[in-house]
């Protein structure tokens, strides 16, 4: 029942839109970050629009026993049975493990244990073309386990961390993973998170594969170079410089870590590869314009940037400045100035718009939304879409439902108050796309309240 619910929402959304937009769109940019600590942590943004709502479904109360800790990304079961039912999170912890929540349910269960494997430091939460679900290691300590990519192969049918397939996946290259993302060709990409990190591809040998076993056997992994590599925080034109051969196996001269595993962050570094080093890579997204090109997204941290990567083809590329501190703010209509700080992840709504989550420190955090009107890649302005007030905290994780544009999640991890959440949002659809939903889409109405209304079951 839930699959086909979805389904019909998403198809009347889809009609719906031929007329109007995602209530998300619409909203008065906020001229300033709501002050820390003054509001309650259930509720703990505040929103652009009188018609945003916002309500936690899940908390991770140290009273009520802990599901991990400092949940970070997040993904739903987008292809499939039961289609957008689950949400899950990794945790950002020194034993890290998955958790998935269940919208039909409200409930939450952990289907990867703490430690398993020694897995540390989940961020990264990608759902795959052949519907399984990836996430990796941040870390990049000492030791054989740093820096890995895993794949949960039975997320949505699995009963808990004792039937769950958790399967390392060493054909890529060791990094400090977080962003994941992968285009219309099913090429993944995905960065290293370092002061100097690069931007790779990896280009599956069976890019149709219906399953992690074989998109993995065989494939060629690459990393970004704009102009020779040698300038830090280069844009302009760029190239993909292979890395491994076409079956995956190292190329002379790379360098290899725990039992012949390439590492990516040494390996990118060397002449004659030398891919270009920005400033801390952290969150990815991919954007299909209306010409059937794409762009991907990922954000600099340390340089308070984000840059956009036209794909030209499958072996150049264009770098530009998407957003940055000359980047105009919606609300004054000056430059944005140190207002925006530290862009960590981004977000992608129905309707193609990027937006920024901060992870300042101190609790000091905001949501903007880009508006990038023409798709050249340079966004004219960015606007202050929400602010947290959460102590100690910061927002990771946003995400926009790939079946009802007008709900979003995002967690909240490490407060001060030692509670983790996830956080729904939810806009008001503009009068045009309601009266569809409701009048011309009886079965869309009703499902869009009961989705509107809590978890009911589906």
């Amino acid at each position: 029942m839930f699959q086909s619910n979805r389904c019909a929402v998403f198809a009347g959304l889809a009609l719906a839109s031929a007329t109007a937009t995602a209530g998300f769109e619409t909203f008065t940019a906020l001229p300033s970050s709501v002050p820390v600590g003054s509001l309650p942590e259930a509720t703990p943004f505040q929103l652009s629009s009188p018609a945003f709502t916002q309500k936690t479904l899940d908390a991770n109360t140290p009273s009520l026993g802990r599901r991990g800790d400092n949940w970070d990304m997040i993904s739903a079961n987008e292809t499939g049975a039961n289609a957008g039912r689950y949400l899950f999170s990794p945790y950002e912890t020194g034993t890290a493990g998955v958790k998935r929540y269940d919208l039909s349910t409200g409930t939450s269960l952990t289907i990867v244990a703490e430690g398993t494997q020694g897995f540390v430091s989940g961020d990264a939460s990608r759902w795959t073309p052949w519907g399984s679900y990836l996430t990796a290691e941040e870390s990049w300590g000492t030791g054989s386990t740093k820096g890995r990519l895993f794949e949960v192969t039975n997320p949505t049918t699995t009963s808990g961390p004792a039937t769950t397939e958790f399967v390392q996946r060493s054909i890529i290259p060791r990094v400090s993973h977080e962003g994941l993302a992968f285009d219309s060709s099913r090429n993944m990409y995905f960065v290293d998170e370092l002061n100097g990190g690069s931007i790779y591809r990896y280009t599956s040998a069976s890019p149709l594969a219906t399953s992690g076993n074989a998109f993995f056997a065989a494939g060629q992994t690459f990393v970004l170079r704009v102009g020779t590599g040698a300038t830090f925080g280069e844009t302009g034109a760029a190239t993909w410089i292979a890395m491994t051969d076409v079956n995956g196996v190292a190329l002379p001269g790379t360098v290899t870590i725990g039992g012949g595993q390439l590492d990516g962050r040494a390996t990118s570094q060397l002449a004659p590869i030398k891919g270009t080093g920005y400033n801390r890579p952290e969150d990815l997204e991919i954007k299909t314009l209306a010409n059937g090109k794409q762009q991907l997204f990922f954000a600099a941290t340390d340089t308070h940037n984000v840059f956009s990567i036209q794909l030209d083809g499958s072996i150049n590329a264009t770098v530009k400045t998407f957003v940055d501190r000359t980047t105009i703010d919606q609300a004054t209509g000056l430059a944005v100035g140190s207002t925006f700080t530290n862009p960590d992840n981004l977000a992608i709504d129905a309707n193609g718009n990027i937006y920024l989550v901060e992870d300042q420190p101190g609790g000091v955090a905001d949501i903007w939304f880009a508006m990038d009107a023409d798709g050249d890649g340079v966004a004219e302005s960015i606007g202050r879409w929400a602010s947290m007030a959460t102590v100690g905290a910061e927002p990771t994780g946003l995400y926009f439902d790939k079946f009802n544009p007008n709900v979003a999640y995002v967690n909240v991890q490490h407060a001060d108050s030692d509670v983790d959440r996830m956080i729904q949002i939810s806009a008001i659809p503009e009068p045009e796309t309601y009266a569809l939903m409701l009048g011309g889409i009886g079965l869309v109405g009703f499902i869009a309240r009961r989705r509107r209304s809590g978890n009911a079951a589906r």
